[in-house]
């Protein structure tokens, strides 16, 4: 594992007059050097394993050294967040993405690769190295997803408890394609779970339907007729309002007939005979020929929420068309 360099300097040199500290020659020794220009330093431990770019602290005799060295880790791990996003990397600064932590340096920019590739994309927004603890944890618990990818590392038993707590999960794996497995899976489950939640306030996708002449094959609960797919997608489920009469609600579609087999959907320019239930027990019932008639066409019916829903959730499965009718089905409703 990593971790920060500590030792005393031995020397201090500059290269002599005119020359440049990058080619060999012989330096001048220095006891103390003022800024501002360049030097070498060395050390009895060497510094074989230093980062280019890290920054360089120094210990007092009033400072606490694992708070130095805690800070010197916490620099080398922005350097490294810092050298993968110039390369390419899905690395965030917002509070969207996962800690990303692993058993060594190269394991860890190994596993950054891996994570920023195209085909995987996970965004990362903290990292670090060796095993998990509480102060990983707590790092986590305050980022938007709340996720820690685990590389070849172990978990304290203080920092599962914490991470249980706090709602922070953790996925741990000595390969990272399991790790990102794991989460992958999580991250479906999750979106199902989300999309299960709000399936009642959401309508998707949105229509417009024309009564077909001599197709009303039953006026009253529950409705069915014959529609053509004038703009949209038909689906079962979906709310049915009538705009021309005061956005009257007639019901949701339970069930669609295309040439007497059942389907789930219709597109634009079907003719499909469709049964509309009603929704609400309390409401008078509605009934063709009464509340509608065949010159009217039926919509389905949004809100503002139902749109807001439709945009947190369904935004990438809608086409440009749809989105179009969306902006549509806005402006009839006179929804802001």
């Amino acid at each position: 594992m990593v971790t920060p360099i500590v030792t005393r300097i031995q020397s201090l040199l500059t290269p002599e007059p005119m020359k440049e500290l990058r080619v060999k020659g012989k330096y001048q020794h220095h006891s103390e050097i003022r800024a501002a220009q360049a030097i070498k330093i060395t050390s009895p431990q060497g510094f074989e394993h230093a980062i280019a770019g890290t920054a360089l602290y120094v210990v007092g005799p009033d400072d606490d050294l694992e708070e130095v060295k805690e800070a010197a880790m916490e620099d080398m791990m922005k350097s490294v967040l810092v050298n993968n996003n110039k390369n390419g990397s899905s690395s965030t600064a917002g509070d969207g993405g996962v800690c990303a932590q692993a058993s060594t340096l190269g394991s860890l920019e190994a596993m950054l690769e891996f994570l920023k590739a195209q085909e995987v994309n996970i965004p990362v927004r903290g990292i670090g190295i060796g095993p998990i603890q509480k102060k990983d944890v707590r790092k986590a618990s305050v980022m938007l997803e709340k996720k820690i990818l685990a590389f070849d590392v172990k978990v304290t038993p203080e920092a599962q408890k914490l991470a249980d707590e706090l709602g922070v999960k953790i996925f741990v794996g000595d390969i990272i394609h399991e790790v990102i497995k794991a989460y992958m899976k999580n991250l479906k489950e999750e979106t199902e779970k989300e999309l299960a939640a709000v399936d009642e306030e959401v309508v998707f996708p949105y229509c417009v339907l024309k009564i077909l002449p001599s197709c009303v094959f039953n006026k009253k609960d529950p409705i069915i007729v014959g529609v053509k797919v004038l703009q949209g997608i038909v689906k079962v489920g979906t709310p049915l309002c009538i705009p021309q009469r005061d956005f009257v609600v007639i019901g949701r579609i339970e069930s669609i007939e295309n040439n007497h087999k059942r389907v789930d959907m219709a597109n634009k320019g079907k003719e499909v005979c469709i049964k509309i239930v009603g929704t609400n027990p309390n409401q008078q019932q509605v009934m063709f020929g009464r509340h509608f008639n065949i010159e009217d066409e039926l919509v389905s019916h949004i809100s503002r929420r139902s749109i807001d829903v439709l945009k947190s959730c369904y935004r990438n499965d809608l086409s440009q068309e749809e989105w179009k009718l969306v902006l549509k089905l806005k402006t009839i409703f006179k929804i802001l």
